[in-house]
């Protein structure tokens, strides 16, 4: 156990002088202000690291986790994430990520109490209601369960579009877009959803508006 957790700063120190010797003010730079272009909201899978997937370098990309990549209403953490990125670091993206065989989404379609979770698994469990009868309709359980995943994607990135945050810096700026994604975990590849964020936006401005 020591070992493995001394190996740890061993690849710490080795990163640091690969970076270094790419470029020897590597660390100059990434000292100064964050000027990132994307606030990535994704699932806490270790299996699902935001950097490698977009390819991009530290200082790039403003990163939130959790469970399933939610964004409920009742989350300060989350909320608070998404208010700095947009208002303060101006990020021009808002991504959220789910991915294909996520944990979370497995639990929240078993019919048991799992504990303290299911508050949390309660969201999912909302997205399943909303779009009961499409899923109903697939009767292959690994599929219902991907499907779950991208319908579970597309209502997190509404309920950011409805923040008042997102709103207001579009209305007056132009930006962030909001985008829904699906990592699969099976071939390293990325997929668009395709949402239609002025499309949304306008749906929602019919009860959400706040200016």
């Amino acid at each position: 156990m020591q070992r493995l957790y001394d190996k740890v700063f061993e690849n710490n120190r080795d990163w640091v002088k690969r970076s270094t010797d790419e470029d020897p003010n590597f660390f100059l730079k990434l000292s100064q202000e964050q000027h990132p272009d994307f606030l990535w909201i994704g699932c806490s899978d270790s299996r699902v690291p935001a950097n490698q997937i977009m390819g991009l370098q530290p200082g790039e990309v403003f990163v939130h986790r959790n469970i399933a990549n939610i964004i409920p209403n009742t989350d300060i953490n989350v909320h608070s994430v998404i208010q700095y990125a947009v208002t303060v670091l101006e990020v021009k993206h808002v991504i959220v990520c789910g991915h294909y065989g996520c944990g979370g989404v497995k639990a929240a379609m078993q019919s048991k109490d799992l504990g303290k979770i299911n508050m949390w698994l309660r969201n999912i469990r909302d997205v399943y209601r909303l779009h009961y009868d499409e899923l109903e309709a697939i009767e292959d359980m690994n599929a219902r369960t991907n499907r779950l995943v991208e319908l579970n994607v597309q209502e997190q990135a509404i309920n950011v579009i409805k923040t008042s945050f997102v709103q207001k810096s579009f209305i007056e700026k132009g930006f962030p877009l909001v985008h829904g994604w699906v990592y699969d975990i099976g071939n390293g590849l990325l997929k668009d959803l395709k949402i239609d964020f002025e499309k949304v936006l306008q749906n929602i401005q019919k009860i959400y508006r706040i200016a």
